[in-house]
């Protein structure tokens, strides 16, 4: 499994991935700090005045997305794309191995945990980073396998377990946000089995001072030197909203997760792509993956006597519900995608192994079945995906497989670059911000099909150099319009058609 995984990574170093928005706004910031800012500091053109620059603390997302990348430049003198790529590799790696022997240290043997560990590998989340290079994603799988390694390995409270809960904490921050809510879950299930059988009180809460005194100043940590010095997804919440999704989707996650339903029908609840099914539809069959799902957890409750796996996979199962439910009931800033969840499935894949190695013949050539369309269907996103990466898609200097520009098109950007050195660039891709070497740029959202915008968000008033304005082909017309008027300081517009698909506005 790892040879090929290692086949796969050279093959992703020599034509790298494209990216997810979030690591390319990472991404930015590690410019920003080449050209000399600050840690995690992005500067960008003022909005009151772009011949001023403006410095941002990027809290948003946490900062080993690029981070990591990062000292793979530094370290091969590669570019992003290729730094980005070995990032995907080395922690795909060690998730595979970190993973093995977590569920051979819960008990389960070298059979079940190597088996377990192919099940995650045929799971189109897998194959997702070789496609498009995820980030914290790809950075928290590598991670965590090591870490429930380390949660079931201690057998008592001493400095060597605050140390691992400070330390661990701090780590699984950097490598992506959402760990935290993994980590308090940990929290839970040390201070359960270390204090289980135990019948003093007194022995309960030593046990849970050794545990959330290193977790608390872990976590004072991050927030002190990281959170509080920007916003973050579940800073931003709307108005309380109790639906059927709302503590159904948790819930789902051991089904949804376990085997890409949530990927393979395109999402069922948040889309990028047109979705498979409705809304509605959608709804029930998240609910009917929840009620599966509950049995599940209670089969492998009943059947797996594996009593610290049993216990940690119940904890980090509660603990995600209870989170992402009342993340979902605040409609805090977190999408309804099974990927936020996807610990809950990689936790339950030995426990599902361990169910089909006792069922009859007949049921376990119905799971074979199920591997086969999951695999399959993994291939056929991933193959095609790949050679699109590989040579069809725009490349440039940063070596990252550019989706949202032709190559003609990027060429002529990319000789603009060199012929000035106070311009500024306009993409409605962050990503194309990562091929612009010597001047500004700003990002600015896509015009969605109603083509109504929120102007405090899109004006940039002032006046500083040339300014290039790139987009798609399809904005000729109201969208084109609205798009020069976000910069008042500039008249005289110019059209050149790049290509047949994008169009450039340039004002000097």
């Amino acid at each position: 499994m790892s040879g090929i995984v290692f086949i796969m990574g050279i093959m992703l170093i020599l034509a790298p991935a494209a990216i997810y928005p979030d690591p390319s706004k990472g991404f930015q910031v590690m410019r920003s700090m080449e050209l000399g800012s600050a840690f995690n500091i992005n500067v960008k053109p003022d909005q009151s005045d772009i011949s001023k620059n403006t410095s941002e603390f990027l809290a948003w997302w946490s900062p080993g997305q690029y981070l990591v990348p990062y000292f793979f430049k530094l370290v091969f003198g590669v570019n992003t794309g290729q730094a980005s790529s070995v990032a995907t590799l080395l922690f795909s790696l060690s998730g595979i191995f970190g993973f093995y022997y977590f569920f051979k240290k819960a008990g389960f043997t070298p059979m079940i945990s190597a088996l377990s560990v192919l099940f995650i590998l045929l799971q189109l989340s897998f194959f997702t980073p070789y496609v498009f290079y995820n980030g914290g994603e790809v950075l928290l799988f590598g991670y965590t396998g090591w870490f429930l390694y380390g949660c079931i390995a201690i057998e008592k409270t001493d400095w060597k377990l605050a140390a691992f809960l400070f330390i661990g904490g701090i780590f699984g921050f950097i490598c992506k946000s959402s760990f935290l809510w993994m980590y308090a879950a940990a929290c839970c299930f040390l201070w359960l089995r270390l204090s289980m059988g135990k019948k003093d009180i007194i022995s309960w809460i030593k046990n849970g001072v050794w545990i959330g005194l290193p977790a608390v100043l872990s976590l004072f940590t991050i927030y002190h030197f990281y959170l509080s010095k920007g916003g973050n997804p579940s800073s931003i919440t709307g108005s309380i909203k109790l639906a059927w999704e709302t503590f159904g989707f948790p819930l789902a996650s051991p089904i949804l997760t376990a085997f890409s339903i949530d990927d393979l029908t395109n999402g069922l609840l948040f889309h990028d792509d047109p979705p498979m099914f409705t809304y509605f539809w959608g709804v029930i069959i998240v609910l009917i993956c929840a009620v599966l799902s509950i049995l599940l957890i209670w089969f492998i409750v009943k059947k797996v006597h594996y009593k610290s796996y049993v216990l940690l996979l119940v904890v980090f199962y509660v603990v995600s519900v209870l989170f992402f439910g009342q993340s979902f009931l605040r409609q805090a800033n977190i999408s309804y995608e099974a990927r936020h969840l996807r610990l809950i499935g990689l936790i339950a894949a030995p426990g599902i192994i361990y169910l089909i190695s006792e069922l009859q013949t007949g049921f376990k050539y119905l799971f074979y079945f199920v591997c086969f369309v999951i695999a399959y269907s993994s291939y056929k996103y991933f193959v095609p995906s790949y050679f699109q990466n590989k040579n069809i898609s725009a490349h440039g200097y940063s070596g990252i497989a550019q989706l949202f520009i032709d190559q003609p098109s990027l060429n002529y950007i990319r000789n603009l670059d060199k012929q000035n050195s106070n311009a500024i660039f306009v993409f409605t891709s962050p990503d194309l911000s990562l091929e612009i070497e010597h001047n500004r740029t700003i990002t600015v959202e896509a015009i969605g099909p109603d083509v109504a915008i929120d102007y405090d968000d899109y004006v940039y008033k002032g006046h500083a150099g040339p300014l290039y304005i790139v987009l798609p082909s399809d904005y000729i017309g109201p969208k084109s319009t609205i798009m020069r008027k976000c910069f008042p300081g500039y008249k005289g517009f110019k059209m050149t058609m790049l290509s047949n698909s994008y169009i450039l506005w340039e004002a000097k």
